[in-house]
């Protein structure tokens, strides 16, 4: 056997080898968008734009995370302390929305 016929059989025998160990695994997780069910949304919410009803849709699912960022649209002299705060005006706790602002429609 020759040398090249050697090495041509270790690289296919390598190239096998990662393609088998490729082949085999999952594929990687896709970011998902985390969405409260439409009917959640008040009736004037409902009638809005699709972009608009799926914004206030994640802001239900995504208190938390929207509760960290600030408001930049200048909406905080009346009384936003946050961007979910331009979605819901007050909330009871958990996931029971009692009052949604209207901010976020126009």
């Amino acid at each position: 056997m020759t040398r090249r016929t050697l090495i041509l059989i270790l690289v296919a025998i390598a190239t096998a080898a990662i393609a088998a160990a490729c082949g085999g695994s999952t594929p990687a997780p896709v970011n998902t968008i985390v969405l409260a069910p439409k009917s959640e949304l008040p009736a004037d919410v409902q009638s809005a734009p699709v972009e608009v009803q799926e914004a206030y849709r994640f802001a239900l699912a995504n208190k938390d995370l929207l509760e960290q960022i600030p408001c930049f649209c200048g909406c905080s002299a009346s009384g936003h302390t946050s961007n979910y705060r331009c979605y819901v005006v007050e909330d009871g706790g958990s996931d029971s929305v009692i009052q949604f602002e209207n901010h976020a429609l126009g």
